[in-house]
């Protein structure tokens, strides 16, 4: 039991440790971004308007705020689960209800999916319906929020429990190395996603139509062209149905790679910004940034089946995290659901790295559209995308350095216009 006292130590002062950094840096935030909010930074003065700047900094700080209710919730509800024992008791009733073997395992899946996302819903209904509301962006209904979330369950039904069901089995069937072949179907699985997702997931939810404006068109297909880009087609989403926030990305892989465009996005930029943002976009493609997080994702999901592989057969590793093992009965199911459990509250210190690492995708993206478009117009962009989006001008540099996975708007301007955001 000196291992699984050990394990629990180390669970609970990482968690300790985490929410007391979380609450650190959002306190940080929310005193940095409150203290600029009377003066627009000089080098936007000319761009931005106080008020824009100050909606910005009252949304930002509302997030911010927010954010540390929900990770308090969440910290306590992960220590429900786990060190308190929720966990192991509905494992046991579901084990005295359905009694051992497959079904109960997929139950105990399910049922712990259910009552996370039934503890989640209070968030997401504020956030939606008070915090986007009051800040302007919000414009889905009641009824559609219910749609999208019955929309989401029964998809999650539909693929999540074929793949769960199929994961389970290589953990009880597949020996030793179940962990390899599991890995094997999991990243199968995410490379069919990309595939599948633009044309038969994403229209679930959204409605995708073909690009109609032919000037817009045949500058964005020159532009694509000049950069050895080849998609399946331009397509304009629906994003107003939902919210005022736009954005443009690539989906798809393989032949299946599409240019999607929100209509507000379309609706706030210019021609001219339009293709810097998607040379943007194509700079990720031309550098390989796409593909450096695919084999990224493959070497840690890899590492990470390793170690679930090594940890699902020591007893202290369920006794460590609040769980009493079966001893006549698989626990194939628990062994995965505390895996996922724990890995976030031990990996979280690293998020810095990771933080760092999209941001300099984001620079090398930057320059590669400043050099295929002017730079003022992708300068713009960047200003009525933030200003669009309620992007504080004003973050503060050490929560920046933790999370952000896109520079703050002034350090991306410093590089696309020297001097012009100094």
């Amino acid at each position: 039991m000196t291992e699984a006292y050990t394990l629990t130590l180390a669970f609970a002062a990482f968690l300790l440790a985490g929410l007391l950094v979380k609450f650190w840096l959002a306190g940080r935030q929310v005193k940095h971004v409150a203290s600029h909010r009377d003066t627009v930074p000089a080098a936007f003065a000319s761009k931005v308007s106080l008020a824009a700047h100050q909606k910005a900094a009252g949304y930002t700080i509302a997030k911010a705020r927010l954010g540390l209710a929900e990770t308090a919730f969440g910290a306590a509800v992960l220590l429900g689960w786990t060190l308190l024992g929720g966990l192991d008791a509905l494992n046991q009733a579901l084990m005295a209800w359905i009694g051992p073997g497959m079904w109960q395992q997929l139950a105990l899946l399910g049922s712990f999916a259910l009552i996370g996302g039934l503890l989640e819903l209070p968030f997401s209904l504020y956030h939606t319906f008070v915090l986007e509301e009051r800040f302007g962006f919000n414009k889905m209904t009641f009824g559609l929020w219910l749609a999208d979330m019955a929309k989401g369950v029964l998809l999650g039904l539909a693929i999540g429990a074929p793949i769960a069901w199929l994961i389970l089995w290589l953990m009880g069937a597949a020996g030793e190395w179940w962990w390899l072949w599991a890995w094997t179907v999991w990243m199968g699985f995410n490379l069919l996603l990309l595939v599948i997702y633009p044309t038969f997931i994403a229209p679930i939810f959204n409605k995708f139509k073909p690009l109609e404006d032919e000037v817009l068109k045949a500058r964005v297909t020159e532009l694509m062209r000049r950069c050895g880009f080849a998609a399946k087609g331009l397509f304009v989403m629906d994003g107003s149905k939902r919210s005022a926030h736009g954005n443009a990305y690539f989906t798809g892989f393989g032949p299946a790679k599409r240019v999607v465009f929100y209509d507000t996005l379309l609706a706030k930029l210019s021609p001219d910004e339009v293709d810097a943002v998607l040379a943007h976009e194509l700079g990720h493609f031309k550098h390989r940034h796409i593909a450096k997080r695919i084999v990224l994702m493959f070497a840690l999901s890899l590492a990470g089946f390793a170690l679930l592989g090594w940890l699902a057969s020591r007893t202290w590793f369920y006794a460590g995290l609040g769980v009493q093992p079966n001893l006549s009965a698989p626990n194939d199911a628990l062994a995965l659901l505390l895996f996922m459990l724990a890995v976030p509250v031990f990996s979280y210190f690293i998020s810095p790295v990771m933080a760092q690492f999209s941001r300099k995708h984001e620079f090398e993206a930057d320059a590669f559209a400043a050099q295929q478009t002017d730079g003022a117009h992708l300068g713009s962009a960047l200003l009525k995308l933030h200003e669009d989006n309620a992007a504080t001008l004003t973050p503060d540099p050490v929560f920046v350095r933790f999370y952000y996975s896109h520079p703050p708007a002034s350090e991306r301007l410093a590089r696309i216009q020297p001097g012009a955001a100094a």
